[in-house]
Parts: structure tokens; C-alpha cells; sequence
């Protein structure tokens, strides 16, 4: 791309009121003269773990088209470049309903602003689905994970879920065994392609409201996700199968804490449709919107 018709880049952190939390992602509001090699290399160019691009808009109608790269590939859906981009737009065009059309379906979208003045974005995914993981997909999880079966919760089983990408979960019975993640990148990585997964939503249940969550991403060139959407709505339609919810439905998912970028996603899979609403806010990080990459932390 020549600088004359390189896009302007925003950068944004979602899930948290704070530049120095969340999880940063890049966000092109007009990636209309873009292919897909292009916007391919705008993402490793910026270096967060994924950039969203807005491929066509309907300003009057609220409605843009979406797709998602991480520094290594296309992504099918991203929850937190997702929110960062609601946010990006309300502030621009004004606070209300958008709808994002996906290459998983469409996503509606709620924006509204707080009394403090920031936006917060509640996401709608598509409807979940969750089954049982395979003794061997566990298996290979787990050593690649430097875990043993010990590890885990009894009382949360092994699922692969889906909220828009598919991540297995695994939920670990001590907190102290989820801050003390160490895992082989390369074989992690080689079972998530193996099996489909975009990451691993690895958990500890402190209540039945509150959940504690690291997500690896090796495939996508990144260790970890400080804050994860599309895997959030996925435990909301997990814990939906195996009859976990709380009775309101709602929970919260605290997440970044052990990288030192806290996120807090606030998740309610009340809903009958099958659907999972994830909600949280974006802030911009100030000094880092720019016509040119520069990589990301």
C-alpha cells in the first residue's frame, strides 16, 4: 500500500475503561479499498492479536460489514475487536443500535453511553451450540497445556463450545493452577489447528456469577488474550448446556489479570433464542490512532 492509500488505523482496548487494561485491537472504519492481502498485512502490521475492518457501510441504516485478521490470518468472528469497533462508531455517528454482518452471520449490536461519558457495546451473538470434548481432544490439550486430568473441575466437564468461533473449555478446580499457565505454543497450536479451534477458554469458577478466564492463541500468533468475546459467549452457551447458569443467567468473566491488562466482561445467556449477550466498553489508546501501523503490545 502507497501512504496515499493506506487507511487511517484506530486503536482501541476493549473491556475495560482503562487504555492500560482490556485487550487493544485495531480498528479501519473504511477498509473499502482493501483486499484481503492487504488487510492481512495492515494486521501484522499493527500486532494486536486481531484488527477489524469495515468493508461497506450503510451509515443511515447503522449497518457495516465486518471482517477480522489477526497478525497470521483471517479470523471468522473477534468479540472484543468487535466491541472496540461498536464503540469507535458510536462515538462517531452517535450512541444506539448497529448491525455488524459477519462471515459468521449477522450481529446485532446495543451502544449507549454512561453517565461518565464513555460507551459501552453489548454484543448479540449468533446462537451457541456445546457438546462434549473427546478423551483425546482433551488428552492432547492437556499435555500441551503441561496439565494433568487432576487439574480440572469434576464438576464443569470438558466441552467444545461455539459463539462464533469454536474454543475448547476447560475449567480448572484452583485458581492457582489457572495463574500458573505454562504452555507449549508450538503444540498447542498445532491441536487447535488440528481440531478447528480459535482459542482455548480455560476457566475457574469462583461462584456461580463469577468466573476467572485465561485464553491461549497460539494460531494466531499471539500467547494470550487478555479478553475474549467470541470465547465469552461461548461459556454462556456452555454453562447453559451443562445446566451451570446462575438463575439470572447473567455472570461476569474476569480476565487479563495474570498479564497485567484486567478485563471484565459482563455475559447473560438468559436468553431463549440460544443466543449469548456480551457486553463491555472501549477506550481509545491515546497517541496510538495513526495512518501507519507500528506493532502493538
Amino acid at each position: 500500500m502507497s501512504p496515499q492509500t493506506r487507511p487511517e488505523i484506530l486503536r482501541y482496548t476493549a473491556f475495560s475503561t482503562d487504555a492500560v487494561g482490556g485487550n487493544p485491537a485495531g480498528v479501519v472504519l473504511d477498509a473499502t479499498a482493501l483486499d484481503a492481502a492487504a488487510m492481512l498485512a495492515t494486521a501484522a502490521e499493527v500486532g494486536y492479536s486481531e484488527t477489524a475492518f469495515i468493508t461497506a457501510a450503510d451509515q443511515a441504516a447503522r449497518r457495516f460489514r465486518l471482517r477480522y485478521f489477526s497478525p497470521l490470518a483471517e479470523v471468522a468472528f473477534c468479540g472484543h475487536a468487535t466491541v472496540a469497533t461498536a464503540v469507535a462508531l458510536a462515538e462517531r455517528i452517535g450512541p444506539g443500535p448497529l448491525v455488524f454482518d459477519t462471515p459468521v452471520g449477522e450481529i446485532a449490536l446495543d451502544t449507549s453511553t454512561t453517565p461518565a461519558g464513555s460507551v459501552t457495546a453489548t454484543l448479540t451473538s449468533v446462537p451457541t451450540r456445546s457438546r462434549p470434548a473427546s478423551e483425546a481432544e482433551v488428552h492432547a490439550s492437556l499435555t500441551a497445556l503441561r496439565w494433568s486430568s487432576e487439574d480440572l473441575d469434576p464438576a464443569l466437564p470438558p466441552h467444545v463450545a461455539f459463539g462464533g468461533n469454536e474454543h475448547l473449555v476447560l475449567a480448572v478446580a484452583t485458581r492457582e493452577r489457572l495463574a500458573a499457565l505454562d504452555y507449549d505454543f508450538d503444540a498447542l497450536a498445532d491441536v487447535m489447528h488440528r481440531h478447528g479451534w480459535t482459542t482455548l477458554q480455560l476457566v475457574w469458577r469462583e461462584t456461580p456469577e463469577l468466573f476467572h478466564a485465561r485464553d491461549p492463541f497460539p494460531i494466531g500468533g499471539v500467547v494470550e488474550d487478555p479478553a475474549t468475546g467470541a470465547a465469552a459467549a461461548a461459556l454462556g452457551g456452555y454453562l447453559r448446556a451443562v445446566a451451570a447458569l446462575p438463575p439470572s443467567g447473567a455472570f461476569t468473566i474476569r480476565q487479563g489479570e495474570d498479564l497485567g491488562r484486567p478485563s471484565l466482561l459482563r455475559v447473560d445467556a438468559s436468553t431463549a433464542d440460544g443466543r449469548v449477550r456480551v457486553s463491555g466498553q472501549a477506550v481509545a489508546i491515546a497517541g496510538a490512532s495513526a495512518s501507519t501501523g507500528g506493532a502493538g503490545a
